[in-house]
């Protein structure tokens, strides 16, 4: 056999990925040039419940959720339990520290119209949207939420 029976890759195929990769390489370009903030999609939502919340460490490993408003005990986290919260305060946690704020603040816990959850740590400006992570997670703020009010 020859090299001439080689076939050739089609020539509009490569034609069609080199101009999806131009338009997305424009598009990031012109993105970081016009200075547009991608990172918080408006929303036309509003709050239908909110508390909150300040998570304090036990010396035996548990967390302890206070409702700030009247300082009542919301919940014991015990240490092997809730490890989705648990990841979430360490992530926040870690932005606190990076930015000199004292980790014991309260974070806000808000319910939105939409039916979203989300985390805001009014510290550092931080929010997390609890729905993206699924719908275990946002049952195990939800009940913090909840249990905030008794």
């Amino acid at each position: 056999m020859t090299a001439s029976n080689s076939q050739r890759f089609p020539r509009f195929a490569l034609i069609a990925v080199a101009a999806v990769i131009s338009v997305t390489l424009l598009a990031a370009v012109y993105v970081r040039v016009s200075g547009m903030d991608i990172s918080n999609v408006p929303t036309t939502a509003h709050v239908v419940d909110a508390r909150e919340l300040r998570f304090t460490d036990g010396e035996d490993g548990t967390i302890r959720v206070y409702a700030v408003a009247d300082e009542q005990l919301v919940a014991i986290l015990e240490p092997g339990t809730s490890s989705f919260i648990r990841g979430v305060l360490r992530s926040l946690n870690r932005e606190r520290r990076f930015h000199n704020v004292n980790i014991y603040e309260p974070y806000r816990l808000v319910r939105w119209d939409d039916g979203r959850l989300s985390l805001e740590d009014p510290a550092t400006g931080q929010q997390i949207d609890i729905g993206a992570f699924g719908r275990t997670q946002v049952d195990a703020f939800a009940a913090l939420l909840v249990a905030s009010h008794q």
